[in-house]
């Protein structure tokens, strides 16, 4: 159960990890097992790994990754802008498995995540976020690729409940958080509106989920990062400071820690001159702990 005290943190409590600068930052996932934090560039062509003890590497990549998975097999798999891939990134390898959206031509993966039986969540856009051609897929342990909902304008999460038996997502152009009901064999049933935000509140992007159960999610033109309880109460807004975070996952050893991406893409000099770290990796202490991401079973 979430507790119903704010978490409202300034600004001074929001540190830059890495001043990256990503055109598009996205995709943070921990992986428990190597202690380390990835994420995407995805305009700009290049993945993060992060660790306290070693800190930041940078890796170009063939593709656009919209993801930077963790498998149980090694190496990650990605949703990119050609298909679904896998990745080693110490042997800068970059081999495309399929495509289940050969016949949308202008659509890119986005963000994606792994539900708590180890199964690939992951959603399509319209790169020019103009059609409403973006889906969400499930990828099983086979690489049995599913479609399995259809019609969004912006893909963004999903993130799962603690007991792995509800789906969040968002369609961020609409600015709506819908949840689902996760039947065992992984099929989203019941779609419903969950949370909706108006003017000036910003779009829902990235989102995780804490061991309370509360929702995370940033909020791109929000400067902030705002957390729900299960029934779509709102707790906590965090401040951060740059306009465009785009996604959150919790990690270091005792899940205490809440990483956040951010993105620059569409800012102009003046812009960037008040948020000069706009693009950075940043990390909070928020007060509650997260949930270990799973690794794809794959």
């Amino acid at each position: 159960m979430c507790v119903g005290r704010a978490i409202l943190r300034g600004l001074m409590d929001v540190t830059c990890l890495a001043d990256v600068k990503a055109t598009l930052g996205e995709g943070p996932t921990w992986d428990h097992a190597a202690q380390a934090l990835t994420f995407v560039d995805i305009k700009g062509r290049r993945a993060f790994r992060w660790r306290d003890t070693s800190g930041l590497e940078e890796f170009g990549t063939s593709f656009r990754l919209g993801s930077l998975i963790p498998r149980a097999s090694g190496g990650y798999i990605s949703g990119t802008d050609r298909g679904i891939a896998a990745v080693d990134l110490d042997a800068d390898r970059f081999e495309l498995l399929f495509d289940p959206e050969e016949d949308r031509d202008t659509n890119r993966f986005n963000d994606a995540k792994v539900d708590r039986s180890g199964r690939l969540f992951a959603g399509t856009m319209d790169d020019e976020e103009r059609e409403a051609s973006g889906a969400f897929y499930r990828i099983d342990k086979n690489m049995l690729c599913t479609r399995v909902d259809d019609g969004f304008r912006v893909t963004n999460g999903p993130a799962f409940s603690p007991d792995g038996k509800v789906m969040y997502a968002n369609d961020s152009a609409l600015q709506v958080t819908y949840r689902y009901d996760l039947a065992p064999d992984g099929t989203p049933l019941n779609r419903r509106e969950f949370a909706r935000f108006g003017e000036g509140e910003g779009y829902p992007d990235g989102i995780t989920v804490d061991a309370e159960g509360c929702l995370w999610i940033a909020f791109w033109d929000g400067w902030c990062l705002r957390r729900l309880s299960p029934d779509g109460a709102r707790l906590s807004e965090l401040e951060v400071p740059v306009q465009r975070p785009t996604s959150c996952t919790f990690g270091g050893a005792a899940l205490d820690r809440l990483f956040i991406t951010s993105a620059r893409i569409g800012l102009d000099e003046r812009d960037l001159a008040t948020q000069p770290m706009a693009g950075g990796l940043f990390m909070t202490l928020p007060g509650v702990h997260g949930i270990a991401d799973r690794p794809f079973a794959g």
